[in-house]
């Protein structure tokens, strides 16, 4: 499934913090969007989301326009930030929740869960503990997996590896390259990390001051020179 988007921004006043004529994310693609802090990458993912309105343009999740249809919801997954948790619930009650939404079995849900064993380590499920009480690791994971756990057809995530530890970000990545080659998923992270971004994605778009300044093809595992010249300048 792809996106598409066209003539989109954002300002605030006379600020304009995201201006993009055109932009395609095609179908199974794994999409990193790199660029220092205020570059709008945040921005454009809430846009992709819904989650604010535009100033002008429009976001095509798989032929629904995001801030006219719901249909798009029903194979999209997200996780942004904590504001995405219930934080009263218990992680087993939050995952049941999603499950209820997208109407997803007991046993096929238990199925799923086991699939994120070893990213959970034994710390999450059966601790007797609300979501708000755990630690930010381990709140960035049950957002992860929630996300997850509807086998999306896109996934859009915001900054996936922070609060994890070395280990889990790994699974993570792991996680990431699976849903992708195994179901076709397609999916747009933001992140900090360029060796991540170099490890795992097939595409690098880099975002500077609301503005796509590059935007090109790469073969996972490779290092990106371009890249990494224009953050040792800049």
């Amino acid at each position: 499934m792809s996106i598409v988007i066209s003539h989109l921004q954002k300002q605030y006043d006379d600020n304009f913090i995201l201006d993009i004529p055109s932009l395609i994310i095609e179908d199974g693609e794994l999409v990193g969007l790199v660029g220092n802090n205020g570059a709008g990458k945040t921005t454009l993912l809430r846009l992709m989301l819904d989650l604010i309105e535009t100033n002008h343009g429009q976001v095509v999740n798989n032929g629904s326009i995001v801030s006219v249809s719901e249909k798009w919801k029903w194979w999209t997954g997200s996780f942004l930030d904590r504001s995405f948790l219930i934080d009263f619930y218990t992680p087993e009650e939050y995952f049941g929740f999603i499950a209820e939404v997208y109407n997803i079995a007991q046993d096929e849900l238990n199925n799923r869960l086991a699939h994120f064993m070893p990213l959970m380590n034994d710390e999450i499920l059966d601790r007797g503990k609300i979501i708000h009480d755990f630690s930010m690791g381990n709140r960035q994971k049950i957002g992860i997996i929630g996300a997850m756990l509807v086998n999306p057809k896109i996934l859009v995530l915001d900054e996936p590896f922070n609060f994890l530890d070395p280990s889990s970000q790994h699974i993570v990545a792991h996680l990431l390259q699976e849903i992708r080659r195994e179901i076709g998923t397609t999916i747009i992270l933001s992140s900090h990390n360029l060796s991540f971004v170099n490890d795992i994605c097939t595409r690098i778009i880099l975002l500077d001051k609301g503005h796509i300044l590059m935007d090109h093809f790469h073969r996972e595992g490779d290092k990106d020179v371009e890249l990494e010249r224009y953050f040792l300048e800049s």
